[in-house]
């Protein structure tokens, strides 16, 4: 700006001295507007090829070639980085064994690794920016992808040729953009379906025998006073034991036919407020002596099924009741909050030390060996519950504090 006024303020000097000041101050004007045109000129040839070292010049000129010049190179080092950065994520993605595809917030294609194309019959490059709906044909995709939902995984089965299983997954990144892994489960399902099978029909072969040795073991107890009081004990104890196997066989069996009905959709609505008014109408009279407290804060319903539920629900019910002082009510708390339908079972037992809560629901996981072998329990009475709650797209929650009882809470999506 000093150097426009001297130029103008000498034009005008000048112009004063000759007596054309308005001629003089003209010039004036128009050798800066040249020099400034000039520059323009070279600053533009210097874009064009920005590689290049940047013109000299002085002045305002000069910095402003010396900032541009710096951001290119902070530009320049910058996308470095993030290519390098972009490199190693896609390397890494290439080598997975599992599919992975980079999506653009409207679904387009922007890149999927080898495992990708095999999975999902991609051809990269020539796929990208197509959508990912109109390549992947699968309803169960397409109601996945649109819904938004991504808290689970999607499992689908692909027809045509060898029974495939694929699991997808979706997260999102950057500014709303998509990461879709893609694995196949098809020998994992396999290997699941038959221990299912397996334990299934091992429970079925047990039942006939079991069933022979029980009624010959109640024909020997009703004749019971014709053997030596010796064998009295013994036999009660065998009766015991074969109950214990019996409950245990009925247990397995349902937990083998939950697991095989898993991802049936439930369409049935089921009034969880009446079922526990039911459940403790039927604990009335199996156990008169223990009192089972309902708070019944909303009487809406879930989309499931009733059997399923009252087996889970009843199991959270009777491990309260097993662990909880005989002069201690067990409350069942059925409630809404916000975007969820909450089922609570409260005890005040003992409570469980934070290391079990994990293992809890696995099968036949014992917190104290001696205490549930005196509570005559199977074992899987949480591993069904867990189960039931996985096909009602429900969580399971588990609160303890040791000395301060339970909570196990059934948590339902609206």
């Amino acid at each position: 700006m000093r150097k426009l006024l001297l130029v103008l303020a000498a034009s005008a000097v000048a112009g004063w001295l000759f007596g054309y000041p308005l001629a003089m101050l003209t010039v004036g004007l128009a050798a800066v507007s040249l020099v400034w045109l000039y520059q323009i000129w070279r600053m533009r040839r210097w874009l064009e090829d920005p590689e290049q070292t940047p013109p000299e010049s002085f002045g305002i000129w000069g910095v402003v070639y010396d900032t541009i010049y710096r951001l290119q190179r902070e530009n320049r080092e910058a996308r470095s980085r993030l290519q390098s950065t972009v490199d190693y994520l896609q390397s890494s993605f290439a080598s997975m064994r599992d599919g992975v595809v980079i999506l653009t917030q409207a679904g387009a294609i922007e890149w999927c690794n080898e495992a990708a194309r095999t999975l999902l019959g991609l051809e990269y490059p020539r796929d990208r920016g197509q959508l990912i709906l109109n390549l992947v044909r699968l309803p169960e995709f397409h109601e996945y992808f649109v819904g938004g939902d991504f808290s689970r995984s999607l499992q689908v089965g692909l027809k045509g040729g060898r029974q495939r299983y694929l699991q997808m997954e979706i997260t999102t990144f950057a500014d709303g953009d998509f990461l879709l892994f893609v694995r196949d489960v098809t020998r994992m399902l396999q290997l699941e379906q038959q221990r299912r099978d397996f334990v299934g029909n091992v429970s079925h072969e047990l039942r006939t025998p079991l069933t022979v040795f029980k009624g010959y073991l109640e024909t020997l107890m009703a004749a019971g006073d014709r053997f030596d009081p010796r064998f009295h004990k013994p036999l009660e104890q065998m009766e015991l034991q074969a109950r214990r196997m019996e409950n245990l066989l009925d247990d397995l069996l349902w937990l083998s036919r939950i697991e095989s009905v898993r991802s049936e959709k439930k369409t049935e609505r089921v009034d969880i407020a009446g079922l526990v008014e039911e459940l403790r109408d039927e604990l009335a009279h199996s156990h008169p002596e223990r009192v089972v407290a309902l708070r019944l804060d909303t009487r809406d319903g879930v989309a499931g099924d009733y059997r399923e539920l009252h087996s889970a629900i009843s199991n959270l019910v009777l491990n309260a009741l097993k662990y909880s002082p005989d002069d201690k009510p067990v409350l069942v708390h059925w409630r809404r909050e916000g975007e969820e339908l909450l089922l609570s079972v409260v005890d005040q037992g003992p409570g469980i030390e934070e290391q079990h809560l994990p293992r809890l629901t696995e099968r036949f996981y014992r917190v104290d060996e001696s205490r549930s072998s005196a509570t005559g329990g199977t074992g899987l009475g949480l591993a069904i519950v867990k189960h039931v709650a996985a096909s009602h797209r429900a969580e399971l929650r588990i609160d303890s504090e040791p000395g301060e009882g339970s909570a196990f809470t059934l948590a339902f999506p609206d």
